[in-house]
């Protein structure tokens, strides 16, 4: 491989103040964590968008949260086909193998991959209509979100804000397609969660199925 160069001065420079700061003090947590494995209570399913900082969110310390990121924090279906699927892989690794209690879906405000799907949708992004672009075949998957924010005739300023919020829940629908998820949430092994924050104020709002809306937390 001829392509792979060294770190920036940068990012060395800030390995370096992490390695002799936060690990320094925390050195004897790290080593536990590398010699007994990681055992996290829940996964998060969040975007890929570098202003959603999870462990952040919930003041999490290292090895707490099994974290998957992927554009707009989407589960696909069920689909044992043989093929790659990062996304699925992550959700069978951290039920069956790590048995976390909790699986949580973040959405946020602002979402780069929701507002391609509006726009791929709607017709002002031909080009995540063509068959090699990753990201529309990817988005994809939110198409039965947005058709439901079509039904709702939404003023187009609150559009994207709806379909963040679908995507999270087309997610959990998905969620329950996987034998494995079903079944832990079944025998009370696993809870399902909706969350989507607004990244510009730290809010954050979660999904009551009773309500059948997202509400403050």
């Amino acid at each position: 491989m001829q392509h792979a160069k060294p770190l920036p001065k940068l990012l060395v420079q800030r390995y370096h103040g992490w390695k002799a700061t936060t690990h320094a003090e925390n050195a004897a947590w790290y080593r536990r964590l590398a010699t007994e494995g990681q055992r996290p209570k829940a996964m998060v399913i969040s975007c890929c968008d570098s202003r959603v900082h999870v462990t952040s969110i919930f003041g999490a310390d290292t090895g707490e949260f099994f974290i998957h990121r992927n554009i707009a924090s989407l589960v696909p279906p069920y689909e044992p086909d043989g093929a790659q699927h990062g996304t699925s892989a992550a959700i069978e690794f951290a039920v069956t193998a790590l048995k976390v209690s909790h699986l949580i879906v973040l959405g946020h405000s602002r979402c780069g991959g929701v507002q391609g799907c509006l726009d791929m949708c709607s017709g002002r992004a031909p080009e995540l209509e063509e068959k090699s672009s990753f990201v529309g075949r990817w988005m994809d998957l939110l198409r039965p979100g947005y058709d439901r924010v079509s039904a709702r005739e939404l003023p187009e300023a609150e559009q994207p804000g709806a379909l963040e919020r679908e995507a999270v829940l087309v997610s959990l629908e998905n969620l329950m397609t996987f034998p494995f998820v079903k079944e832990a949430v079944d025998t009370q092994q696993l809870t399902l969660h909706g969350l989507w924050t607004e990244i510009g104020e730290g809010d954050l709002e979660y999904y009551d199925t009773g309500a059948d809306r997202f509400l403050p937390v």
